[in-house]
């Protein structure tokens, strides 16, 4: 008939043979969260594309300052993509029918460390690499003060261009200097059912809890996710989630983005949440790994040193 029974004294579900302490919602049927009950999926998550942007060159952009640990880039990097890929792989487990596919948007990584990205992906036929043509964008972005900050630009254009023309569903951007934890994309993908299913619209999704913004008194409103709660935001750095549909219906604002270096940065992005939902979790499912103390790095409440470590 439509409801699921549930048993509190003996604390199970008998409809759905589960205690109720388990993961009782469904992907692509329904999300179940205790006592709010049932919320029936409309906006089903088919696949994932993810573009992570690596570049191993460059300590902290625009920054003359150490990241937490003061260890060179690549270790920063190499990091973020193992626990990206056990992130992939524990929500592959769960979800084995939504499809995830990663493409590495590499530039100018040097042989040495390009190796050690090969051989942490271990010839995973859903892993592949791409390397940016810097002669390709010289001609449309504007010449900028230093190469790095023109380098930056080329490998965001490039990777919104490859979301364009291959993503099929949802598509996700990655930095190279954010540490994951291991239900980061499980909590992305059921989040994404269930708030865009209650909304009936399609949204974005930072998966960072960033300091920066505690650090004025806009308005927020708070939404359950799939296991934890999610707030509103209206800004964002350069790692979040969309469907290819909000890229392409606001591909002014992505194109303009990478063509000069702006104040603040993701200005054209964060425009779009003027009229699109953004929202980010509480608490983090991802840490931008920066300076100790950037307000617009690590997240609060976080064990840096465990997230850390696990990431080895």
């Amino acid at each position: 008939m439509g409801y699921e029974i549930i048993d509190q004294n003996s604390f199970t579900s008998p409809t759905l043979d589960k205690e109720l302490n388990k993961d009782l919602s469904k992907l692509n049927d329904k999300s179940i969260v205790l006592p709010l009950g049932e919320v029936k999926i409309s906006r089903k998550v088919k696949s994932i594309l993810i573009l992570f942007r690596t570049n191993s060159n460059v300590e902290i952009w625009d920054q003359n300052k150490k990241r937490l640990f003061e260890l060179p880039k690549i270790e920063y990097t190499l990091r973020s993509l193992n626990s990206l890929l056990k992130s992939i792989n524990f929500s592959k487990e769960k979800y084995p029918y939504a499809k995830i596919k990663l493409i590495i948007i590499d530039d100018n990584t040097n042989e040495i460390n390009l190796s050690k990205i090969k051989k942490l992906i271990n010839n995973n036929t859903d892993v592949s690499i791409t390397k940016v043509n810097h002669d390709k964008y010289k001609e449309l972005i504007k010449k900028q003060k230093n190469d790095e900050t023109f380098s930056n630009l080329a490998s965001l254009l490039c990777s919104y261009e490859i979301a364009k023309k291959n993503a099929d569903d949802l598509v996700f951007f990655v930095e190279d200097d954010y540490l994951h934890f291991e239900a980061m994309m499980e909590e992305m993908i059921s989040s994404y059912e269930r708030i865009s299913s209650q909304l009936n619209k399609d949204i974005f999704m930072c998966p960072a809890d960033y300091p920066y913004l505690y650090m004025n008194n806009h308005k927020t409103n708070i939404l359950i996710g799939n296991k934890r709660h999610w707030r509103t935001v209206n800004e964002t750095l350069c790692t979040f989630l969309t469907s290819k549909e909000l890229l392409e219906k606001y591909w002014d604002n992505f194109y303009k983005t990478c063509l000069d270096r702006h104040d603040p940065f993701e200005k054209y992005i964060n425009e779009i949440y003027n009229s699109e939902i953004c929202i980010s979790p509480l608490k983090s499912l991802s840490v931008h790994f920066t300076n100790i103390n950037s307000s617009y790095g690590l997240s609060p409440f976080i064990d840096y040193k465990k997230l850390w470590d696990e990431s080895d």
